[in-house]
């Protein structure tokens, strides 16, 4: 979660009402962990296309409460970051479609075997036993690139819903990152967009619209999940799960923001503003201690 803070002396005097609300919004979130239920229940194909920043959103205004059409019963797949090449997954993951440096960015290779992991709802921890993750142990990859070699695809403008509300040019994607909310098992899990597949790189009609995807192999795969992705919900590859796009706003707290969220801090920052940010720091860590306690309750009446 990022947090700007802005030096007009005219607007500190609101800093301790929006701090205010800063307070319930993150207790709040605790307990929306999980979210609601939709209304029913490989070999990847990469095109690298850039190693520069990712498009910065506007935030949707929370009051338009924008809520984004499920896509149900979506076979998925298990992908990792440096993943090397075989006979169904030609394409090594040390590299994603949008950052070159995927591999050494994150920290180190995401070992999917158990045994080589860390996979705790008592403690929110879902990540690899050897090093600690630099960027989102929580990612996906989805079957559209916005990106060609040069500019957008043509489509773009008029498909990605967002598009008008980020930052466009020929140096950016306009995806990586969104989040993504995933649902199987009445359990709800939240991910970042960090890749391109499997198998599509161009099939809007599925990401977007309202059609299955194109994509026939693997089942019928439409989306990649992560190892920690799938061990917090619990389920193996090829298992079909519901999925949808959710804003920033609507991302509740969770292991899935415990790794490569960063704070902004403000190099100008003064002391006045120092004091608020370690004050956030303190709430982060009561927020912390609140979410381990809820996970603790759950295990313990076996929900």
């Amino acid at each position: 979660m990022f947090l700007r803070f802005h030096q007009s002396p005219l607007q500190l005097s609101s800093k301790t009402c929006i701090f205010g609300c800063l307070v319930l919004v993150i207790f709040g979130a605790i307990n929306q962990i999980s979210a609601q239920t939709p209304p029913s229940q490989s070999p990847r194909v990469v095109t690298p296309t850039s190693n520069r920043s990712t498009a910065t959103a506007r935030p949707a205004n929370p009051n338009d409460r924008i809520l984004y059409p499920w896509k149900l019963n979506i076979g998925s797949t298990v992908f990792w970051i440096g993943e090397q090449p075989t006979q169904n997954n030609p394409v090594p993951n040390h590299v994603s479609s949008w950052d070159l440096n995927w591999a050494n960015n994150y920290g180190g290779y995401d070992n999917p075997e158990p045994e080589k992991r860390i996979a705790s709802h008592s403690t929110s921890d879902f990540r690899p036993k050897s090093f600690v993750p630099k960027l989102n142990p929580f990612y996906i990859a989805l079957p559209y690139n916005d990106k060609l070699s040069s500019g957008y695809r043509p489509e773009a403008s008029t498909v990605v819903p967002w598009f008008n509300r980020v930052e466009h040019h020929d140096g950016k994607t306009t995806l990586k990152g969104r989040w993504v909310q995933i649902y199987v098992n009445n359990r709800s899990c939240y991910a970042q967009w960090e890749d391109v597949g499997p198998f599509q790189t161009s099939d809007w009609q599925y990401v977007f619209g309202d059609k299955r995807p194109i994509n026939n192999s693997n089942g019928g795969a439409g989306i990649d999940i992560s190892p920690a992705v799938r061990d917090f919900l619990g389920i193996s590859s090829s298992r079909k799960v519901h999925w949808r796009f959710v804003e920033d706003a609507q991302v509740p707290y969770g292991p899935w923001k415990k790794y490569g969220v960063p704070i902004v801090k403000n190099a100008a920052a003064t002391p006045e503003l120092e004091a608020q940010q370690r004050y956030f720091e303190y709430l982060r860590k009561v927020r912390d201690e609140q979410y381990r306690k809820k996970s603790k309750s759950q295990l313990e009446n076996g929900q």
